[in-house]
């Protein structure tokens, strides 16, 4: 926490002073909406003079007989909703002997939408439109009252990419802040579900949430997401990706600090161990906070499985991990300085084809981790079919020739194709993405200094790991600082019966799952 107050210092007083002397400034020059209606479609209409999508429907309001005039942005708002949930009831009297109640003193009773608020300045007019609302002004009132009716492009629920899942919901968030909203509530239908809105960005300002319950989550913690996303000062954060890069702990650091996740299922479970989940609009992932080096290897389908096949694949995840960082930097070490240590025939077969290459370990190695690292990226760029058939046939065919043409050995494939495998078992795409740069300077540790090089990387990755914060708290939880009663799901997953406690490491009001132990003779 305190390192990233010190990175956000950035600024000097001079600019912090100008930028909280320039709000009220902009405040108090703001118009307000002026009673006369020529002289708001005047004013509208030099706001939005290059929007050719703005729409102005001007009639005459049945109840009141007085000109009115409907703003709206095409493409934005829902045009059935527009026609026979605002202007119908508007233009046409209603039906029956009672008279039908005036604008000004019950504007609610008049549309047939779900909010109605006045607004009376421009600046909210144009935050309405902008966001899809539509905005009616009446001659002789000095406001305008908005209604909401988005109606926006929108696809529909689809199966996560990149967090495909076997036994899980096979449902995603998508880019509309209200319905990833109403997904994550179906899983915690609790009134201690709370949900802060606030605006984020200053040019294109976005709506984010910060969702969390009430009774479990650290109120510190929350405050101190709430102070570092009022502290985001640029002109507009488009995803949760760019977001998370503002507000992190160690922005230096290659390994990730929180959570990204389109699943609602995982979002729902991370908020009821006491985490923090901050949902942006026009987004298809959610951020989540405090996160620690362990949370990085957990899948929602760890739970649905049985508690020893779920062990055993968090234990190939553990392996893949230190094999996709360390197997080329031992490959090197080994074959330039540590021979004694190869068995003797295998090292009469490695050198019946290293004799062939021309290049250094080092050289071989950056050959191919490099043209692996291509063939990766384009394949995750291509269409979907094209982009497998690349990674596929461009491995063999790549990999053949290099070997028949003599510029790597046969056991250095093995060893890129092991390390590729070995990254693909990590579940969160963000932490792979670490271990494939972290990998790099190992790898030149090991060129220079052997087997130490390699202890000594090691040592520094184990030292930066346990340095990290999330939120201000410890990234290294539960081993550093070692929390016993968070072990039960790290490395291996205990029985859920048996986790009765949340994690300490988000110090959580709460630490009591409630969860209790099955009668005697029932499943383990």
């Amino acid at each position: 926490m305190r390192k990233w107050l010190r990175f956000n210092k950035y600024k000097s007083a001079k600019q912090q002073a100008s930028i909280q002397q320039a709000a009220p400034e902009s405040g108090n020059q703001e118009a307000a909406i002026g009673p006369l209606l020529a002289d708001n479609l005047a004013e509208l209409r030099s706001r939005f003079l290059h929007a050719p999508d703005l729409v102005i429907r001007s009639f005459l309001h049945a109840q009141s007989g007085r000109t009115a005039a409907l703003a709206y942005l095409e493409g934005m708002t829902d045009k059935n909703a527009v026609n026979n949930n605002v202007l119908r009831p508007l233009m046409f009297p209603t039906d029956g002997g009672d008279q039908a109640p005036d604008l000004e003193t019950q504007p609610n009773v008049q549309v047939n939408v779900g909010s109605v608020r006045e607004i009376y300045q421009w600046n909210h007019l144009e935050h309405a439109l902008l966001h899809g609302r539509s905005v009616l002004m009446l001659d002789g009132m000095a406001a305008a009252q908005m209604y909401d009716t988005q109606g926006w492009p929108q696809r529909g629920l689809e199966d996560p990419q990149l967090e495909a899942s076997l036994k899980g919901a096979h449902q995603g968030f998508i880019e509309t802040l209200g319905q990833n909203i109403a997904m994550i509530r179906r899983y915690i239908p609790n009134r201690e579900l709370v949900i802060k809105e606030m605006m984020v960005g200053k040019r294109a300002p976005v709506k984010c949430s910060i969702v969390y319950l009430r009774d479990i989550a650290n109120p510190e913690l929350v405050g101190e997401m709430e102070n570092r996303l009022q502290q985001v000062n640029v002109d507009c954060i488009l995803n949760t990706g760019e977001l998370a890069e503002y507000i992190e702990d160690n922005p230096y650091s290659p390994f990730p600090q929180f959570i990204l996740t389109e699943r609602p299922d995982g979002a729902a479970s991370q908020i009821l161990q006491g985490r923090i989940c901050v949902v942006l609009d026009r987004s298809p992932s959610v951020l989540i906070g405090p996160a620690s080096i362990v949370s990085f290897f957990q899948n929602i389908d760890d739970y649905s499985t049985r508690w020893p096949v779920a062990s055993f694949i968090r234990l190939l995840r553990c392996a893949g991990f230190f094999i996709a960082a360390f197997l080329p930097a031992i490959y090197i070490a080994l074959i330039s300085f540590n021979h004694e240590v190869i068995p003797l025939y295998l090292i009469l077969s490695i050198g019946e084809y290293r004799g062939r290459v021309p290049f250094s370990p080092l050289v071989e190695a950056m050959i191919m981790e490099i043209t692996l690292e291509m063939l990766r990226e384009a394949g995750v760029r291509l269409p979907t079919p094209i982009g497998q058939t690349v990674g596929i046939v461009g491995g063999i065919v790549i990999g053949q020739a290099a070997v028949q043409a003599g510029l790597v050995s046969n056991v250095m494939v093995v060893v890129v194709a092991s390390t590729a495998i070995a990254s693909f078992i990590l579940p969160n795409y963000d932490l792979a993405s670490a271990i494939r740069l972290v990998r790099f300077p190992i790898m030149l540790l090991s060129s220079m200094f052997g087997i130490v090089g390699i202890v000594v990387g090691a040592m520094a990755l184990l030292g930066h790991i346990i340095s990290l914060e999330s939120l201000g708290t410890p990234y290294g939880s539960p081993f550093a600082p070692i929390r016993y009663a968070d072990w039960k799901d790290t490395i291996m997953r205990l029985p859920l019966w048996k986790m009765q406690t949340r994690p300490k490491g988000v110090l959580p009001l709460d630490e009591q799952r409630m969860a209790t132990k099955p009668p005697e003779g029932g499943s383990s």
